[in-house]
Order: C-alpha cells, then structure tokens, then sequence
C-alpha cells in the first residue's frame, strides 16, 4: 500500500509546527511535502532586531531541510488549487512551475502586508513582513542618517533624520523602539548640526500603544517610548504620503524620508480563489481546524478563521501565539484522519501572556498574567524568545551578548534597493529581483529540478505543467524571455520612479544597460534623442517587456549563432566598433553630459534608484 501524500503550503509558525509534528508522528509511514517560497523558517518577533543591528539576518532564519526529517521541501509559490482534482500548481524560483497531488493538504500560507486606500502610501511606504524588508530599513535608516549628518541645509537634517512608524501594534512599537536606539548610537558617531537629535514618530488610531494588550503593558510601554524620545500621537494617522514627506489626519505635514507601514497584517490572497466560506478573508475551519464538507483539507494560521472555543461567537487572533498552537493541533487531526495517530482533537487554547521587547533591558510583559516592566521584563522576554526559537539560540544568545559589550556596526550593505521590497506584494518574504518570475502566474511550466516526483503525482510522473513552457516551444508569457509578462519588478509608479532616476545619471546608479536582457541605447548618452537616454528602452529591457534581440527568447543577435553574420567577420565589412572603424553609435562618449532638460547630478544624492533617499524630483512618483 502506497504512502498516504500530506502536502503542506508555507512555513511560517503554523507550516513549519505542522511540518514537524507530522514528522515526528508519521516516522516516514507518510509522503510529507512543503511548498515553500523561501528555504528557512523566519522567526518574525525578532525582526526588529535585524533592523537595528542587534542580530545578524541568518540568526532570525532556521533552515527547512535540517530541522525537519522525512519533510521534502519543494522551493515556489502555489498559484492555484484543484480541490476537486486534489492538485496544487506552483511556481518555482526561477519561473518553472509543476503540479503536486496530494491526499491531505494544510494551508498555512501566512498572511501580507495590509493596505488602506490612503493616496501615495502604495508608491512611498514599506511594510516589515520579510527578512528582505528588515534589510532594507536597516541600509536605508544609516543612509539617512550619514546623508544627514553631511547635509549643509538644517531642513534637509531634519527630514532625513525624521523617521514615521504606523501602527502601535507589537510590530510597529518595536520597531520605533528599536530605531530610536539606533539611530541616537549613530549620531554619535556622526553628529548632526547642534541642537539636532534623530526623531522617530510612532502614529495610531487606535486611543493607546499596544491596544490589544492589558493596560498595564499599554502604559509601561508608552512611558519607556516617551522617555526614549519617540513622538508617540495616538489617535492621529496619515492621511497623504508625497515624496516629501507625510500629511497627517490633524492636517499638520511631517517631512520625511521614511515611512514604515505596521498596521497589521491581512490572509494570503490565495484562499480567496478557493470559493470556499470566509470571514474576513479567512478560510472558515471548524473546532479540528478542518474545512466544512472538505475532508482532504486543513488550514491554521493567519489564513484560518478558527473559532475560539472559550469566547463563543469570535475567532482566534492572528498572532504567532496562535499560529504556532494551530499547527500541532493540525498536524494531529490530519495523522488523525489518515489512520497514523490517536483520535481527533479541537483546538483549545490557554493564554500564557505577552511579552514586548523595547530595546536594551527594557521590555514590557505579563507571563501568566503577572505585569512586569523594566529588567524583570527585558529577561523574561529574551528568554521566551530563546525558549519558543526551533533553533539558533546559542548564536542568538551570543548576539545579544555582544551587543551588550562592543558598539554596533552601522554600515550599508546595498543588499536590497527599494523597488526590490514594494508595500504592495504577495510575497513578503521574497525581494524582487530583474528577470525573476512574479507570484500567481496563470501559465504553468513545466516541471524542473526540485519539482513534483513521482510520489507527489496522480500519473507517477513528474509534474504536469503547461505545453508552453516545454523545450522547443514558445515560452510561458509569465516567465523570462517572453513577449509579456503579468509585471515588472518593482511595479506602478515606483518601477518608473527607478528608471528616471537610472536616466538621471546619479552617483552609483546601475546603468539601464546592465539589467538583464535589456536592449542597448541607440544614441550616444545625451544626445537629446529619446533613445539616447540610458533608461529610454528600459520597459523593452526588463523582465516584464519585449526582451532584447540579443538575450534568450528574444531575436537573435545578428552576430550570434543562427543570427545574420556579424559583419566584422572574415568576408564581412569591419565592426564599426574595432580600430580603424567607425564609433559604434550605442556607446557612451568618453565624458558623457545630461542632457539639456535633466539638472545635473546631485552630489548628495543616495546610491541606486532609492526615491526615499534622493532629491525630490516632481517628475514622476517613486517608491519610498
């Protein structure tokens, strides 16, 4: 008898508990797979530390492959789900998808960023939902700092060194905690202009810090932050977001270069397309975390409206607490259902406390409902988190020691640029990269390494993709090299916001020419002609447009195998470009001018297509 097939979507607190519960129960009598986008697990609750450089990213991550035994991990991002057919269909990392059978699927896909329709927040904003977007802060928070620091304008200081944190949730107060600490350690390493100190805001709706917890926690938290010098306004939200800074609903304008969007989270799209029963955008489950009339399917985390048995009527909160409890439960009812555990059990919980951590030795938690404030607290807090990490907590501990005793070490890494991390995505956990496939794709590809095998597949072969996306035929119009794509990387205004700031010649800014398959300037660099502008034929160039004739999937370069001979070749007419030749009209003139409408650059002005971190240019929207 074959081996029942358990497919589990992400691995988040949920997935991963799912995952290992499932192993340890199973002992291999099972087919267990994760579909996951990323090859670790991410413990959120220390996120903030990544972005005030306490940690290091890798501390944060637990690796998938060596923590879970009898668990295969397939990389993508499920695009669709045949609940009739008992099918998933992915998306890998490099745009070849596959299909996956199974007998018993377990969504626990997490949740994403969650937008208000509030003018400019989409273009200027960015959330703190991925290791990608900590990074990200953390490069852009120094840069402000040391650009500030160099400024001759006190305005231009200020605005810089003025950073806006919405939502006062455990996310955002952390965060505000955390970055207020940051940056005063590097001033003083780079003091501004006298009189002039880093200012974080931290704005909210809501009528208290941290509303969802007891007030005594509430109040202790908002006392360490008003002490720290954070500007905490609750009440009081934006109501504009511009390049320049924020617009506030008591109508005062903030100018700003960043803005760090912590309102809360919302489910995954993907259980949207189910056509099953929701609330509020969770897939309804009952008491055993199974979907009504679904059998085969289970869902826990933040994408499961669970009814809490102790409050009739109302839901489990999506919180950590809650995912990593749903995901035991989960993993037994399935075990459960399949013959391979003991009887099914409902989901239950008991509240254990809260902890927040405020930075340095100042947290604020209540353990078994017992408030504690200052040390007490700090040490509870850093001690839960090592307890509740599934690994990496001799180097967490030996992190936060170090921090203790030695200064921090703020530098810029460039890792991630701002169009790689939009507010906007389905994918928080992924950062955006030239030519890389974009999520929900409606083509399929075939199958590739690391895809379905045998064991995952109603046929025994391997994934059954789309015909478009075999060798020989016309490639999907989602993936690299196509004549079309759902988006570009880096989408809307933000994506044009980086090409007119590649056009602009600014210091450290990638030449359009070095995207991936992007098509040559055909004019000299200002020229004045259109397609002189390095940036001109961006959207043909990028992943997303007509590829270039030289990359694959476009038309051959004439002086490339099975094009039209090059004609610098025996017989042919000599290149323009060798000595003796005339100049080849696509290269770059040695000292190349802007042109006549574009101001020259700004010496000032950050490195790369960063809008939060450049002049303000009204010529086009950007990204944050």
């Amino acid at each position: 008898m074959s081996r029942p097939r358990i497919l589990i979507v992400g691995a988040g607190f949920a997935g991963y508990r799912t995952a290992r519960t499932l192993s340890r129960m199973t002992r291999g009598r099972a087919h267990i797979t994760l579909l996951n986008p990323t090859d670790y697990f991410l413990y959120l609750p220390l996120l903030p530390q990544v972005a005030a450089g306490v940690l290091e990213p890798r501390r944060v991550t637990v690796s998938l492959s060596d923590t879970l035994p009898n668990v295969r991990l397939v990389l993508g991002e499920a695009d669709r789900i045949d609940l009739d057919g008992q099918t998933l269909h992915y998306t890998g990392p490099e745009g070849d998808g596959g299909t996956l059978a199974y007998d018993r699927l377990v969504l626990a896909a997490g949740s994403v960023n969650k937008l208000l329709p509030i003018p400019g927040v989409a273009e200027y904003a960015h959330g703190f939902r991925g290791l990608p977007e900590a990074l990200y802060l953390r490069d852009h928070v120094t840069r402000q700092v040391e650009l500030a620091a160099a400024a001759d304008d006190p305005k231009s200081c200020a605005a810089r060194c003025t950073f806006v944190v919405v939502g006062a949730g455990y996310t955002g107060t952390e965060v505000a905690a955390h970055g207020q600490m940051f940056t005063d350690a590097q001033v003083r390493k780079h003091p501004l202009r006298q009189g002039m100190r880093p200012r974080w805001m931290l704005l909210d709706v809501a009528p208290r810090v941290l509303p969802e917890m007891d007030e005594k926690l509430s109040t202790t938290a908002d006392r360490v932050l008003r002490q720290r010098g954070v500007d905490v306004r609750m009440g009081t939200s934006v109501k504009e977001a511009t390049p320049d800074g924020v617009v506030l609903t008591d109508g005062e304008f903030v100018e700003t270069r960043t803005l760090v969007w912590c309102v809360g989270v919302r489910p995954d799209p993907l259980v949207e397309s189910l056509g099953l029963p929701m609330e509020k955008g969770r897939l309804l489950v009952d008491p055993h975390l199974q979907v009504p009339g679904r059998p085969e399917l289970f869902a826990c985390g933040d994408v499961a409206a669970v009814p809490d048995l102790d409050k009739p009527g109302s839901y489990t909160p999506m919180t950590a607490q809650h995912a990593w409890r749903h995901g035991k439960v989960a993993a037994e009812n399935v075990a459960a259902s399949l013959g391979l555990g003991g009887a099914r059990k409902p989901y239950r919980h008991r509240d254990l406390g809260f902890v927040v951590d405020l930075g340095g030795a100042k947290a604020a938690a209540n353990p078994l409902g017992v408030p504690l404030s200052g040390v007490p607290a700090g040490a509870v807090t850093r001690g839960y988190h090592l307890a509740a990490m599934p690994g990496n907590r001799v180097r967490v501990a030996a992190d936060w020691l170090l921090d203790a005793v030695l200064p921090r070490q703020a530098v810029q890494l460039g890792l991630v640029r701002s169009w790689s991390v939009p507010l906007d995505t389905s994918s928080p956990e992924l950062a955006r990269v030239p030519g890389g496939p974009e999520r929900r794709q409606e083509e399929s590809a075939r199958s590739g390494p690391g895809a379905a095998i045998e064991a995952d597949t109603h046929d025994g072969g391997s994934g059954t993709g789309s015909p478009q996306g075999r060798a020989g035929e016309e490639p999907a119009k989602g993936q690299p090299g196509s004549r079309a794509t759902q988006q570009p990387p880096g989408s809307g205004t933000a994506q044009r916001r980086s090409e007119e700031e590649l056009a602009k010649g600014r210091p450290g800014a990638e030449p359009a020419r070095n995207w991936p398959a992007d098509e040559p300037a055909k004019g000299p660099v200002g020229s004045g002609s259109a397609k002189g502008h390095l940036a001109a034929e961006s959207e043909k160039g990028r992943s997303g447009g007509e590829p270039a004739r030289n990359q694959p999937g476009g038309e051959p370069a004439k002086n490339q195998p099975g094009g039209e001979p090059a004609k610098n070749q025996p017989g042919g007419e000599p290149a323009r470009t060798q000595p003796g030749g005339e100049p080849a009209k696509n290269q770059p003139r040695t000292t190349p001018q802007p042109p006549a409408d574009r101001p020259p650059p700004d010496p000032d002005a950050a490195p790369g297509p960063v809008k939060r971190s450049d002049v303000p240019d009204d010529s086009a929207k950007g990204d944050s």
